[in-house]
């Protein structure tokens, strides 16, 4: 009875285009084409840049050993949408046709590979190690591989991952009900998910609302904890590194780092007691740059800046404040501030009279024989000199950078 092929060897000794496209295999990766640095022949040979994303692949029944270019390539099969395989992990791949199908429908056929195969069940990696590599008889592990049976790996070093790809402790994220999630393989995640009361575990966005509330959750890095490493993990915006929660009924458990709201009548409701539709943003630092034109920051009720040391505000050209009343200092300051031009201007015209009074009062004395009275001379003559040195100064008493109405 002939032998029938299966998997990858049926797939690349097809010659009918259209059982070529019906057809998907299992194999490992071997290279994956990043830039032209590191196999510039293979650069070239793909494409360069028009390769970037594709894959030098091996069959899983191979030993491994080839060289590289030998091997088969294949290119990711979406264009907007890639993830890409470390070296030694498992994808799909599916003969689709390539550009010069137009010309020729036999022959206008190329591989394009799926992601990774979920073989760990980890979000980091799910590189392993070739079963086949060194085994005593190839030739009988091939028949085994073929006959599906499983061969036992003796492979005791470290896998390789790729050239800067280091494993590391990355746990994946916890799902809930009806969750969509999307992760990356250093604890990056997206989650589109809701409330779910009773949870379990329990996550700290549904304390409150009913099931079904929609949250989306951007977290970048996760928290460290003594739990085993297999263990999925619930976001924290605490103590995750940087994250971005939009909500729609829920209340965040966020420790603000100030929260003194000394300066309301009515303050706004503390952040981790707020409960309702808002966007949190925390992280180590935040930087907002508008590099062409404006940050516009507009609220219905109030915009608060609080912290813990102080508030900076440095322009080149102008701080304009335009509002109907302004206290500083505290929110039930009382004095107001002197308006400048109008005081100086009434304060010009007083100096200039007291410099007349006292020329005037340096004459005062006694009647004929004329007999002055020194006090009031003396005096006059300080009061008089003081006034002309406040007179002259007149325009320094106002301010260069800050005005009022």
């Amino acid at each position: 009875m002939p032998k029938i092929q299966q998997g990858l060897n049926s797939l690349i000794n097809s010659s009918s285009p259209t059982s070529q496209a019906q057809q998907i295999a299992p194999v490992r990766v071997k290279f994956v084409s990043l830039n032209g640095q590191e196999e510039p022949v293979n650069w070239a040979k793909y494409g360069k840049f028009l390769g970037v994303g594709g894959i030098l692949f091996e069959e899983l029944n191979n030993p491994g050993g080839a060289p590289l270019d030998s091997l088969s390539w294949a290119a990711p099969l979406h264009s907007n949408l890639k993830t890409l395989p470390v070296l030694n992990e498992v994808v799909y791949i599916i003969s689709l046709p390539n550009p010069s199908v137009q010309n020729d429908l036999n022959s206008g056929f190329q591989y394009y590979y799926f992601q990774s195969v979920n073989i760990w069940n980890s979000v980091h990696h799910n590189a392993i190690p070739n079963s086949l590599k060194d085994q005593p008889s190839n030739a009988e592990n091939y028949e085994k591989t073929e006959a599906g049976l499983q061969v036992q790996s003796t492979e005791q070093d470290s896998i390789n991952l790729g050239k800067t790809f280091k494993e590391r402790e990355v746990r994946n994220l916890q799902p809930f009900e009806g969750d969509v999630l999307l992760e990356g393989r250093w604890g990056n995640t997206i989650r589109f998910g809701s409330t779910v009361n009773n949870s379990s575990p329990s996550n700290s966005w549904s304390d409150n609302g009913e099931d079904g509330e929609p949250i989306t959750i951007i977290k970048n890095g996760q928290t460290k904890t003594d739990d085993d490493s297999w263990v999925p993990q619930v976001e924290n915006i605490n103590t995750d590194k940087s994250s971005i929660y939009l909500t729609s009924d829920q209340k965040i458990p966020i420790e603000g780092a100030s929260i003194s709201y000394k300066s309301y009548d009515t303050p706004p409701e503390n952040p981790n007691k707020y409960i309702g539709e808002q966007v949190l943003i925390n992280s180590g630092r935040l930087l907002f740059n508008a590099k062409n034109e404006s940050i516009l920051l507009s609220a219905n009720n109030s915009i608060n800046l609080n912290t813990q040391d102080t508030v900076n505000i440095d322009s080149k050209n102008k701080f304009i404040v335009d509002t109907r009343e302004v206290y500083l200092g505290s929110k039930d300051a009382t004095e107001p501030v002197i308006l400048g031009d109008k005081f100086l201007d009434d304060f010009q015209k007083l100096l200039q009279q007291t410099i007349s009074l006292t020329t005037a009062l340096t004459t005062v004395g006694t009647p004929i024989p004329f007999v002055p009275n020194i006090a009031v001379a003396q005096t006059a003559t300080k009061v008089g000199l003081q006034a002309q040195s406040m007179l002259s100064s007149i325009t320094y008493y106002k301010s260069k950078t800050t005005k009022t109405l």
